[in-house]
């Protein structure tokens, strides 16, 4: 079994992961709920495509048989990451997705403990601010001593894909957290922070981002809070399923993302640092493609981790062209 299985392969970031896993010297299988497009997209590319539902377990764990690497490219995540995680567990298959929402995470933890036993790693956020946000905290976090404090900013620049959009509009009214003492806690969502990613300090508002998750798991800090920075149209109104698929690649490449980051430790030291990089929606597929790459090359962990657990803190800085600039105050 040394197959990659990519789950949602016809939606807007499935594809350009599928043709990233082929550059790379991949066989994907293309898989999704529909065979609409799937057939098409096989033909394309020549390779393998199947199709299958998940509200049978049955039928998951047969759909996984001889793979070896699932990459859920599928949203919303509510939806697909729970039977998707069991069936790779029962499977014995490594299960990575690109979520940006908090649900696949708590899952992940969730199934920690079957998962170790089982010997399969659950891998969410493979690809996305996870990975840039992760490797920009853990660079910080290389100067500084015990980890006390997290602040971290994403600058979201142009359009958003329409699957992104309607997630954003859900997770955007639902309750903003922060962690604090180690604990998940609801913060006011007028609480905004100033960052400055490069060009001057802007106001940036509190969002509830895996990273809560993540950078807990990772490195320890028992306060983090996260922010997002919006320019452009990234956050549309009206009719959300009326929009394109996704930007443009001209408009991506018009559009890149920062981040920053302040991290702080028990003794009073801040560092800063600020991330450059390529749009999210050309550094999602790219990263995920390239960490289901590296886990089939074997670099593997059970049980739930997180890029900068698995990779270092490295990882993002492997991906297009992206930059991570440690400040000095």
């Amino acid at each position: 079994m040394t197959r990659l299985m990519i789950y949602g392969a016809t939606g807007y970031t499935g594809r350009m992961a599928a043709h990233h896993a082929m550059a790379a010297g991949l066989d994907p299988i293309l898989a999704g709920r529909s065979g609409t497009g799937l057939a098409e997209l096989g033909r394309r590319l020549g390779v393998e495509y199947r199709v299958f539902a998940l509200a049978e377990d049955a039928v998951v764990e047969a759909a996984l048989h001889d793979v070896a690497v699932l990459l859920n490219c599928a949203g919303p995540f509510l939806r697909t990451a729970d039977p998707l995680m069991r069936g790779a567990i029962r499977a014995g298959v490594h299960y990575l997705d690109i979520a940006a929402e908090l649900d696949s995470y708590r899952l992940a933890a969730i199934h920690d403990a079957p998962a170790r036993a089982a010997g399969v790693m659950l891998l969410p956020g493979s690809g996305g601010s996870v990975a840039m946000l992760g490797s920009l905290a853990g660079r910080a976090a290389e100067r500084v001593g015990r980890l006390q404090t997290i602040h971290v900013a994403l600058h979201v620049a142009g359009a958003m894909s329409r699957g992104s959009a309607i997630s954003a509009r859900e997770n955007l009214t639902s309750e903003r957290l922060a962690r604090v003492g180690g604990a998940l806690l609801p913060v006011s969502p007028d609480a905004a922070r100033i960052f400055d990613f490069g060009s001057g300090p802007v106001p940036c508002f509190p969002v509830t981002l895996p990273d809560l998750m993540t950078l807990w798991r990772g490195l320890q800090a028992p306060d983090i809070g996260t922010y997002v920075h919006v320019s452009g149209s990234a956050f549309p109104t009206g009719d959300l399923a009326s929009l394109p698929d996704g930007p443009s690649a001209a408009a991506r490449d018009a559009n890149r993302y920062q981040a920053a980051v302040a991290v702080t430790d028990a003794g009073g030291k801040t560092v800063r640092a600020i991330l450059d990089t390529v749009n999210g929606y050309s550094f999602t597929p790219l990263a995920a493609a390239e960490a289901a790459r590296r886990v089939l090359a074997g670099e593997v962990l059970p049980g739930f981790q997180t890029p900068i657990g698995l990779f270092g803190n490295g990882f993002a800085e492997t991906i297009a062209d992206t930059t991570i600039q440690v400040l000095r105050d």
